[in-house]
């Protein structure tokens, strides 16, 4: 038996600005809390140079239970703000409140506590920022708290001059503990490992995908991969599995990894389209959500991928309702016990394009730039990974990591760029054997379980 997956949508939302990175707040009691950023580059006449500038907008909701007669998303707040690139909310409260970072146009990190209004409302209000350097953009963030851990909150910073920042949080002040040189171009992204948070992963421009011990000093990378055969612009640590990674690039492969080793990834799964963004589930060990630039959002299940046969992931439900670049998505922690409305079943992943004689151009453009690639073969021909849906009969056997759960009902969030939209959407899946717990692997071992 095939397991079964749907999608519904339930909002969508104009932003007015491209908006380009969304997350639901992981601190209790807010998971109903979401935030998204905004980017607008804003070319300037001749008389001033032609010189861009770039300006955004942060958007808070909440979000309620749904109802016949009104949309599950309420706006909390909005104010306008230099260009964001990334923002992510600290896993634990600091000070006693739930704090959002973002990484911003003009080179700053920004921290941001939710605070509760008089009226019952909620708002942001600015807490501390640091400069990560001039002249340059701020391109991505991560928090050191993956794992739910406060005992040395850190943030680590990626920015267009190729750089890669350390900054700690005392006293709730951003202080910078290091930076250095990672990447000949845009370090488009940076991540903690979660499970020791003195190792940094970064990604590049370069095609490179590289270690540091921060134990060790940034003189040189623990290690340099270049499996990625273009830019590396996401990287994602599992909470839930010690050494498992996560990495996305521009080449539209979804790597996963043993932090062990490098030399070679787990496991290779095409997605037709730049991995921009990835996120592991909060609670499901297994489950990966992609952000693919041209080809949609995607959920992989990646337990065979960290077996003891490494496979391809499984794509067990794609969400193509956004038309345009497909730039932020998120979990939110919200359980959604209700039974799912009714809805037309989801749509397959969109299949890859066929065989064509000659050049096959791509263009692929990022907040920051756009350039064109050519991907070809020796002989000049364009041949296209393969990203059809599994077939029923090659389907591994896939199950969800509890024991009582046998439909799993998921909130999440995404955002799209150029139609500057932001879409609200519901998942529910029923894998094949319902409720049976997923058979561990090696990589499973010391992993804690699944976190509520």
């Amino acid at each position: 038996m095939a397991w079964k997956s749907r999608t519904r949508n339930l909002q969508v939302l104009d932003t007015e600005l491209s908006a380009d990175t969304v997350e639901w707040c992981p601190v209790s009691p807010c998971h109903n809390v979401l935030a998204c950023g905004t980017y607008q580059l804003l070319q300037q006449g001749d008389d001033d140079g032609g010189t861009p500038s770039r300006t955004g907008r942060l958007y808070l909701f909440r979000y309620q239970r749904e109802a016949s007669l009104s949309p599950p998303l309420t706006e909390l707040q909005q104010f306008d703000t230099a260009a964001i690139l990334d923002l992510k909310w600290c896993h634990v409260p600091v000070s006693d409140k739930p704090v959002l970072g973002l990484a911003a146009a003009t080179g700053e990190l920004q921290l941001h506590a939710l605070s509760d209004g008089q009226d019952g409302s909620q708002n942001l209000q600015p807490l501390s920022s640091a400069v990560v350097g001039a002249e340059r953009l701020a391109l991505s963030l991560d928090w050191s708290s993956g794992r739910l851990d406060s005992s040395d909150l850190r943030v680590v910073c990626s920015d267009s001059a190729g750089c890669v920042s350390v900054l700690s949080l005392a006293e709730c002040a951003l202080i910078t503990s290091s930076q250095w040189k990672a990447h000949d171009f845009e370090a488009w992204i940076a991540a903690f490992s979660y499970w020791n948070t003195q190792l940094v992963y970064s990604g590049g421009d370069d095609c490179k995908l590289k270690g540091w011990d921060l134990r060790m000093g940034p003189c040189s990378p623990t290690f340099i991969s270049k499996q990625h055969s273009m830019g590396v612009c996401s990287i994602h640590s599992s909470p839930h599995q010690e050494h498992v990674l996560a990495t996305g690039s521009y080449d539209e492969q979804v790597l996963l990894w043993d932090g062990r080793n490098m030399k070679q990834p787990l496991c290779q799964t095409p997605m037709g389209g730049g991995v921009w963004r990835l996120k592991w589930h909060p609670s499901h060990q297994h489950l990966l959500l992609a952000a693919c630039m041209h080809n949609d959002f995607h959920i992989l299940h990646c337990q065979q991928a960290v077996g003891d046969s490494p496979a391809a992931c499984p794509i067990v439900a794609s969400y193509i309702l956004h038309n345009s670049l497909a730039y932020g998505a998120d979990w939110s922690r919200l359980s959604l016990d209700e039974p799912a409305p009714s809805s037309p079943p989801v749509s397959q992943p969109k299949t890859s394009l066929a065989k064509s004689s000659g050049h096959l151009r791509i263009q692929y453009e990022s907040p920051t730039a756009s350039f064109d690639t050519s991907l070809e073969d020796d002989a000049g021909r364009y041949i296209p990974e393969d990203c059809e849906a599994t077939p029923t009969s090659s389907r591994p056997h896939l199950s969800v990591d509890r024991h009582d759960a046998s439909t799993l009902s998921c909130l999440l969030a995404s955002c799209s760029f150029y139609d500057h939209m932001l879409h609200v959407w519901r998942w529910d899946w029923t894998p094949e054997g319902g409720s049976d717990r997923s058979k561990s692997s090696p990589l499973d071992e010391s992993a804690p379980e699944a976190l509520i």
